[in-house]
Order: C-alpha cells, then structure tokens, then sequence
C-alpha cells in the first residue's frame, strides 16, 4: 500500500526557492537553538549584577525561558497548521533578533523599574520577584517568537511520511548542535572577550542575517528589511553604551570575566571592588595603609589566636584583591600570606587598582580543588568565598571544612568571613556554624560592628583565646590593639548544634535568601518612607 502525502496548505503556495532546498530551513533551526541558548546566558549575565548569580536565579531563568518556548511550540504548530506561510515565521524571526539586540538596553530599564516598584510594593522575597518579573518583561516575548521555529520549520521539511523520522531528526540534531555551541561560545568566547551587550548583538545579528536572507531572496518585505536593519543598527550604538550601574557616572572600572561582573569605584581615601551592582563590597583598599574599619580587620584575629602571629603562614581561599593578605602583611612584621582566586580578572585589577605587592603569591583556582591538591599546611586559612546570597555549596558542607582542618599545623586556625548575619539557629549562619563546630573542638564569632558580616575562628586549641588575650598585650599599634581588645570581648563561644551541611545535603541558596530577603527588607524601609513623603520624587533623590 502507497504511503499517504502529507497534504498541508503551503502546497497550494509554493515555497519561496530558499525554502526548496532544505538545507536552509536546517540552517535556520541551527542558529535558533544556537541563539535560545546564547539568549539563557545572556540572561545570567544580566541578572546576575543585579539579583546574584545562585540556583535560585538560574532555577528563574530556566523556567520561564523554558515557558517561553512551550507556548511558543503550541503557537507555531498551530499557526503553520492554519497558515503556513513562511513570511511569518521569518517575520518573528526579525522581530526576535531586533528584541534580543535591545535586552542589554531595554533590560537594565526594567530591572530599575521593576526594583522601583517592588520597593513600594511588596515585603518579602524581594530578589525572587525581582528577577522573575524582569525575565517574564525582558525575556518571555522574544524566546516566545523563536520557540515557533521548530513547529513551522517540520511543516516546511517534511514531504512524506516515507522520510517524516528522518526529516524531523534532522531538524532536531541542527537544533541541539546549535544549542551546545551556543551554550560554549558566550561563556567562554564572547562574554570574556567583547562583554554581554556585544553578545546579545552578536547572536541577535545572526537571526537577523537569517531573517534579511529570506525575504531578500524571495524579493518580498522590503520595508520589513529595512525597518528590522534600521533598528538592529540603533541598537548596536545604544545597547553597548549603557553600563550595569548605569546611574553611576564615575566608576574606575566596569567589566566582566568568565565569572563575575566586575566594578571598581575610585575615592580619595579608598578604592573598592563589587561583584554586585546593587549590594555588597568584595575588597577594599586604603591609600594611607589605615584598617578599613571592615570585617578584614575582625580576622587579624586570626593570628593573634597563633602561638607566632609574626611568624604565622596564612592561605586565603577568595582571595579578591589581596585586602586581607596586604593588612597581615603590614601589621605582622615577617608573615607570609597567599590566595587562592578563581577570578583572574579580579587578580588583574589587583595589580592596577589596589596595588596588590607582586610576593604575594595568588593561584587561579577553586579554593577546594586548590586544597584537594596541595600537601602544604598553614597556620591559618581564611575562607573567604561567600558573596552575599553565592555561597558555593562544596566550600560550606563539612566535607570541606574537614579538609580545611587537614592542611591546618597543630593548633592552626580557620576564619570564615560569613556576610549574611542571622540571629536564627536555622538560618544560613547557624548551619555553617554547626557545620563547622562538628569538625572543630574550638568555635568563636563576633559580630561586625556597621555591617552584616559575622567572622568565625575555628581550632582545635582549647587555649586560642588566652593565647589571643596575651598577643594583644604585646601589640605595638594603637589602632590595632584597640580593635583586638574590643574584639577579644565580643567573642562568643559557640555552641554546636544539629544542623549539618554535607556535600550531598546543602541547600545554601534557600538558607541565604530567607537572611538576605530579612537584610533587604531593612533597607528598603527608608526607600518606603521616602515613597511616603515625597512620592516617585523621593525614591529618585
């Protein structure tokens, strides 16, 4: 028995040529997948300045692309079932890519705006609604159009069930080819190199040649094709220019590496470094050498709490810029610190922004690979990997601190820089304390004071603070000895508890969002009060 034709209604309209030959229609499902893909981690890139780079971010993003694209599969399939003209898929196809070349511009007005008014709007989960609101505006629309190819393209490929299976798979092996080189190409090509604007322009050029090919062959849309290079043309001029912290008018330095957004701010007194635009400073650097009155200053505890502070060998696991390793080095006469940094742009402007003395040794590498291979042990390690709500789950489960403790000497100390205060047993600083406190015999916090920074010491010495007590008495340096003494009386012993994180087991993102939502809701009481007083006004001053 003869297979049956598929019949559909573009057999009454023939195909434009371009279409006739299939290669085309695979060519144009390989950079779709190539440019949904480019598209998600653009996406990461701009919210991640803004809203932190954690799961619960990515677990947004991946949803509601993945949204897009469902509801633009049942539009397409049903739109090339009634009307499978092919004028109108690679309209959608213009109009995505000129949409996508607008996102590095459009997408930083929505999230000031969407901020805006959340600030007067809601009381919890800030950063969430935030960032969900910011891709069902900026990202939706445009993944929505491009989500329409696949259904329309097997519309226009298929001829008979006889070759349907292989057609189809055809078309799905160019769309995932496509998606693994998109997946690579901006991550560690594009991004690194010319910035995430430029990505978007770059991929969002492709569809747009994709598009202009079509409908120039076919001699058909010419005031499409114009329109669409006209504006594709503006955005190349206007979506570069705008930075991420575009309100700020005098940053030293703003860039991005293959895992950060990058932000130097230049004072007169003090340089500093961001990873966040909104919150958050990473390292700072004082001109006159004075203490930075930062968490740094509470963890030249650490080697007081050594029998030879002098003498003390220290490894930093985050190192940033070197702030912590420079004041050791300054105020402890023949100490030896190193770090470990998994940035290397941020080494980089270490050397050109914060001076950063070239014998301090900095390797480019996880802080927990870094350990797993090295057979070296310090006096004290300083871990100092967390960044607001990023806290690298294998650098907080006890697994790790276990391994911290390994390539410590005997009586050796740990301090961890925890940036997320929280009063609760059940917060995230109650479960890395507890963690810890079942690899160590010894844990002690203090708070700093202006800050939601809490520093923890950790050893196995049961005398570290009479040792920490008589070190201060034999300081030279008033300021010092000053801040070691208030220091000294705001230690807290703590008391270990159950709540353990492991390797297998670590639900850090959720833990820091419950403290940082709290932490954002405080400052986000004067923006409400200012609403409240002088209106849209208020929250512009």
């Amino acid at each position: 028995m003869k297979n049956r034709s598929v019949s559909t209604s573009a057999e009454k309209k023939p195909l434009p040529k371009i279409l006739r030959n299939k290669w085309y229609l695979y060519i144009t499902e390989f950079f779709a997948g190539m440019s949904v893909m480019a598209v998600e981690l653009g996406a990461s890139r701009l919210l991640a300045p803004y809203f932190s780079s954690s799961q619960i971010v990515w677990t947004i993003i991946i949803g509601t692309i993945m949204i897009a694209m469902a509801l633009g599969n049942i539009y397409g399939g049903r739109s090339a079932d009634k009307n499978p003209d092919p004028d109108k898929l690679y309209g959608r196809i213009l109009i995505a890519s000129i949409w996508i070349a607008a996102v590095p511009f459009i997408g930083k007005l929505a999230i000031a705006g969407i901020a805006g008014l959340l600030v007067i709007t809601i009381n919890t989960n800030f950063l969430i609604w935030a960032a969900f609101l910011t891709c069902m505006v900026v990202f939706v629309y445009p993944l929505f159009l491009l989500g329409t190819v696949t259904p329309s393209l097997v519309k226009y490929t298929v001829d008979s069930l006889d070759d349907s299976g292989k057609t189809v798979g055809t078309l799905g092996a160019a769309n995932t080819i496509g998606s693994i080189i998109g997946t690579f190409v901006p991550t560690f090509i594009s991004i690194p190199a010319v910035g995430t604007a430029v990505t978007f322009l770059i991929f969002a050029g492709i569809m747009l040649i994709i598009g202009l090919i079509y409908f120039i062959s076919s001699k058909r849309g010419a005031v499409k094709t114009g329109i669409a290079a006209a504006l594709f043309i503006v955005c190349c001029f206007t979506s570069p220019i705008m930075g991420f912290a575009f309100w700020e008018k005098d940053l030293a330095y703003e860039g991005e590496s293959v895992y950060n957004y990058l932000q130097v701010k230049d004072y007169p007194e003090r340089t500093e470094l961001s990873t966040n635009v909104l919150f958050g400073v990473q390292s700072v650097y004082m001109k006159s050498g004075e203490l930075t009155g930062m968490y740094y200053d509470y963890a030249m505890a650490a080697p007081l709490m050594t029998a030879s502070p002098d003498d003390a060998d220290i490894l930093i696991l985050g190192m940033g810029t070197g702030t912590y390793a420079k004041q050791c080095s300054t105020y402890f006469s023949n100490i030896t610190a190193e770090g470990v940094e998994i940035d290397d742009k941020i080494t980089d402007l270490a050397h050109s922004y914060f001076e950063l003395p070239d014998n301090i040794r900095v390797t480019t590498y996880d802080g927990r690979a870094f350990l797993g291979g090295c057979d070296k042990k310090y006096d004290i390690i300083m871990v100092d990997a967390y960044q607001d709500i990023t806290i690298p789950f294998q650098m907080s489960s006890r697994e790790f601190f276990t391994l911290v403790k390994e390539h410590l000497n005997e009586n050796g100390v740990m301090v961890v820089n925890m940036n997320m205060r929280s009063e609760s047993s059940d917060g995230i600083n109650g479960w890395l304390s507890d963690t810890i406190a079942s690899v160590f015999g010894n844990v002690y916090t203090v708070d700093v004071e202006g800050s939601t920074n809490r520093e923890l010491f950790a050893s196995d010495n049961g005398s570290m603070t009479d040792i920490f007590a008589e070190n201060i008495d034999s300081l030279k340096n008033d300021d010092l000895s000053r801040l070691m003494t208030m220091v000294k009386a705001s230690l807290v012993r703590y008391s270990a508890g159950k709540h353990i994180l492991t390797d297998d087991k670590a639900p850090v993102e959720l833990l820091g969002m419950r403290v940082i939502d709290d932490i954002i809701q405080e400052e986000l009481v004067y923006y409400k009060e200012a609403f409240a007083e002088k209106g849209i006004k208020g929250l512009l001053e």
